[in-house]
């Protein structure tokens, strides 16, 4: 049998959520809501960072439900790669970043390291 990773979404999984957790629930869904709405930034903005993150976190459901919420805010697919482009930068850019950390452990290794003579 094969049986998928990530399972799609599901009013059966929907309902669930909500049976085992209901204020959380509830409360997360008025944050969500009040993040995403506009405001010093506007909601497409909004879901363009949100594509952008979903691709640094790698969370498949927040992919697909962001993307389409750019679409619906008024992004265009150009806009939503170009996110995705600046979150790739980013990502490797992190990436290089901390190679300052295996630089001076490096570093520290060879000070530590005995010397041997011939």
């Amino acid at each position: 049998m094969d049986t998928p990773m990530y399972p799609q979404s599901s009013a059966e999984i929907a309902r669930k959520r909500r049976e085992l957790a209901p204020r959380p629930l509830e409360a997360f869904r008025a944050f969500s809501a009040a993040v995403f709405a506009d405001g010093a930034l506007p909601a497409r903005t909004k879901q363009l960072i949100a594509v952008a993150v979903a691709h640094v976190t790698q969370c498949p459901y927040c992919i697909r439900g962001h993307t389409e919420g750019a679409l619906k805010a008024g992004a265009s697919e150009a806009e939503i790669m170009e996110a995705i482009w600046v979150a790739a930068e980013m990502r490797a850019g992190g990436a290089y970043a901390h190679s300052a950390l295996a630089i001076d452990a490096m570093a520290a290794h060879a000070h530590a390291a005995p010397t041997h003579s011939t």
